[in-house]
């Protein structure tokens, strides 16, 4: 599988997947890849390599915009504190996201990488319970900074498997938190985009991607996982004195949920010419493939963005950015 990190472009509220045109959107989000990302890239108009001048993730070739909303931490006396974000381990980088292009398990399923103009999204942003929630969308809470995103940790094995829960930790977690966000793996093979973006894509008809399950006939393509990382150093918030008196749990998404059941990503394809093809042809392991360019993480670490929509989105606040507004 590739994984590779991708370092902070930008924190502020800006969508142009839901909210194409407003400055700002209705709730923050963290960016990451291509520099080109603004409030409508229009599919028409906007190519994302050509438009881009660098990016903050491992692959040079990769111009693409992976977003998702972000944490905040709710103190006893009502006010708001962005959730700083750790890298993930074996990646150095300010932030950002861990990403995922997983083949088939089998060792030999050849999949079809996403086209130019691509776009999709899971998860939904006004969801405040379970039913209806897509799959593989899921907290970690890690027990100790030893264990955070370490494969087979104490804290459990494959995303979304054991402990790991849809709604928010209920307790304290003295190793930080881990969200999974991963997308459906199956493709009309004609629309590179839907209305709600997210009809043009399937889950297997039968089975899953890792049972190497068939896509349904409505679906025929099968697509590699994507999947996102995203490692929140909740350590300095662990204090009780810190949490509501009832011992609730005091953390936000950006979309004014304390659930945890609206966590959703986003994604814009914008690798250059047929550079994922070829790397998901050679199965390249992690961020090693002599198939794609790499940058240094310094290189990466440089590609940021200054905001659009410019507000504070750190700091002590009295709301979080946009709670209120319609989604």
């Amino acid at each position: 599988m590739i994984r590779f990190g991708c370092s902070q472009l930008v924190i502020e509220r800006l969508d142009p997947l839901v909210n194409p045109g407003s400055t700002p959107s209705p709730h923050v989000h963290q960016i990451v890849g291509g520099n080109s990302f603004n409030s409508s890239m229009d599919p028409a108009t906007h190519d994302l390599v050509r438009d881009s001048t660098c990016t903050s993730c491992t692959f040079a070739e990769d111009f693409s915009n992976y977003w998702t909303a972000v944490m905040y931490f709710r103190a006893r006396n009502g006010t708001y504190r962005r959730v700083p974000q750790f890298a993930n381990v074996g990646l150095r980088a300010v932030g950002g996201i861990t990403v995922y292009y997983i083949p088939p398990y089998d060792g030999k399923t050849k999949v079809t990488a996403f086209k130019p103009g691509f776009r999709m999204l899971v998860g939904d942003a006004a969801l405040r319970k379970s039913e209806g929630m897509q799959r593989q969308l899921c907290h970690r809470c890690y027990a100790t900074m030893d264990d955070a995103g370490v494969p087979g940790d104490s804290s459990g094995g494959a995303p979304c498997t054991g402990g790991d829960t849809q709604t928010l930790p209920p307790k304290p977690c003295n190793g930080g938190i881990r969200t999974t966000i991963t997308f459906p793996t199956c493709w009309d093979g004609k629309n590179l985009d839907s209305p709600d973006h997210k009809s043009h894509v399937a889950y297997p008809a039968q089975g899953s991607f890792e049972s190497v399950g068939a896509c349904p006939e409505s679906h025929p393509v099968k697509l590699p996982q994507l999947m996102y990382e995203v490692m929140w150093d909740t350590r300095q918030f662990n204090d009780p004195e810190l949490w509501p008196e009832d011992g609730s749990q005091p953390f936000y998404w950006s979309t004014n949920d304390e659930t945890g059941f609206s966590q959703h990503g986003d994604y814009i394809f914008g690798w250059k010419d047929d550079s994922l093809q070829r790397a998901l042809d050679a199965r390249c392991n992690n961020a090693v493939c002599k198939e794609l360019k790499i940058q240094s993480s310094e290189e990466a670490m440089k590609c940021t963005k200054a905001q659009t929509a410019v507000e504070d989105v750190d700091g002590w606040l009295e709301s979080i950015p946009g709670a209120g507004m319609p989604m």
